[in-house]
């Protein structure tokens, strides 16, 4: 079959090579709004040719939506509207519930799976696009209900076959869960860089001392911040609840150490270890 990638970037130009490794896709269609984007995928063979919107739904079964979350809503509307009842349109964002809300009324809802792959990098772009990605990583389908069976068939079958093992949930409860698995841990990435950037004048010496702990929780720091702004906007809500939650955690932290409360700091991280 045709497959439509709309936004050739990093989960784009991942699905994009994980569905022609396993013979999904026959072809790949690629649309973005970047000319220089389109190239280095058509360069790196991760599409095999790019096309205006129209033009790619047209010649293609399945389109994919992978592109900022606050410019998937309108792209999914549009792209719904343009469809017929023989293609099937699936988003990867990370974030779910203003789009189910936003589409649950259109004539062609049925033929829409929300998804969210649950895997990403620091990276973006094409050339941040990686092989064999989605093996053994999780996938959320959200609002299944309002997907046609065959449809959610078609998508479940997919996504099985480049790895990933499904979880269903309502877009409301997906929203929540990612603000404090996904979307806390970029806000604290990017505070904990900032700090040091604001603190630590000798850059040199960072990169001298830096252990793998700070590596590994500095690093999402480099995250796209045209992707994450849009993401931490939509779920405003439900990250602001777990951010003043993850605050009072660090008032603990810091109530201990002025207080010379040793114990204290002995049980908060006790109580730290127990996490899976």
């Amino acid at each position: 079959m045709n497959v439509a990638i709309i936004g050739v970037g990093l989960i784009g130009g991942s699905m994009a090579l994980a569905l022609k490794e396993k013979g999904i896709a026959k072809k790949i269609i690629g649309v973005d709004n970047s000319a220089a984007n389109l190239s280095k995928a058509l360069d790196l063979s991760i599409i095999d040719e790019a096309m205006p919107l129209e033009d790619a739904i047209q010649k293609s079964e399945i389109i994919f939506v992978c592109i900022p979350v606050d410019a998937t809503i309108d792209s999914v509307k549009k792209v719904l509207s343009l469809i017929t009842d023989k293609q099937i349109v699936i988003d990867t964002g990370s974030t779910k519930f203003a789009l189910c809300n936003e589409i649950k009324n259109h004539l062609m809802r049925k033929q829409f799976v929300a998804t969210h792959p649950m895997w990403g990098t620091e990276y973006s772009g094409p050339g941040a696009a990686v092989k064999n990605a989605f093996a053994g990583r999780a996938c959320v389908i959200c609002n299944k209900e309002e997907s046609s069976i065959e449809v959610l068939e078609v998508v479940e079958n997919m996504y099985n076959a480049i790895g990933m093992h499904i979880i269903y949930m309502d877009a409301l409860n997906h929203d929540v869960h990612a603000a404090y698995v996904s979307h806390i841990s970029h806000i604290t990435s990017f505070a904990l860089a900032n700090t040091v950037l604001e603190k630590e004048k000798e850059e040199d010496a960072i990169f001298e001392m830096a252990g793998g702990g700070f590596e590994s929780t500095v690093r999402l720091a480099k995250s796209n911040s045209a992707m994450w702004a849009p993401i931490f906007m939509q779920n405003k809500e439900n990250v602001l609840d777990v951010l003043n939650e993850h605050i009072s955690q660090l008032r603990k932290f810091k109530a201990s150490l002025e207080k010379e409360n040793m114990e204290y700091l002995i049980e908060l991280m006790e109580n730290a270890n127990r996490i899976k």
